[in-house]
């Protein structure tokens, strides 16, 4: 059974930050890319940070450039998302996602992702208050 588990989610002023974490089991790692997408209230689901499984390269929405940062340990299965310098915009349930090597062209595909994404966790919730 595949499992993608998010945590790390959680209230945070400002210009704070957020370490959240997404544990994968039940499929080979190393062979997908994986990564973070968030949706907002009243929103489409948006792809935050992703990770090529063919050269390891990252990708970041535009917004987020210079305050996420990415990274995967894979001897432990598990993706991160370092969030740092939080904004109230980026106030949305985070989920984390695996697919083939084309999941990375959602960063610059609007959605729907379904053709993209393999694989869906269970959002965590991430409240930037102002």
């Amino acid at each position: 059974e595949v499992q993608l588990q998010a945590s790390g989610g959680g209230l945070v002023q400002a210009g704070g930050s957020l370490r959240l974490s997404c544990a994968a089991s039940g499929f080979t790692f190393d062979d997908y890319g994986i990564g973070w997408f968030r949706q907002a209230p009243g929103k489409e689901r948006e792809a935050v940070s992703l990770i090529s499984p063919s050269d390891g390269s990252r990708y970041y929405l535009d917004s987020v450039k210079g305050r996420f940062t990415i990274s995967s340990d894979n001897a432990k299965n598990t993706v991160y998302l370092q969030m740092s310098r939080l904004k109230p915009e980026d106030t949305a349930v985070y989920y984390c996602a695996a697919g083939g090597y084309r999941l990375i062209q959602a960063i610059i595909v609007p959605p729907p992702y379904h053709v993209l994404v393999d694989y869906w966790g269970q959002g965590t919730q991430v409240t930037v208050s102002s």
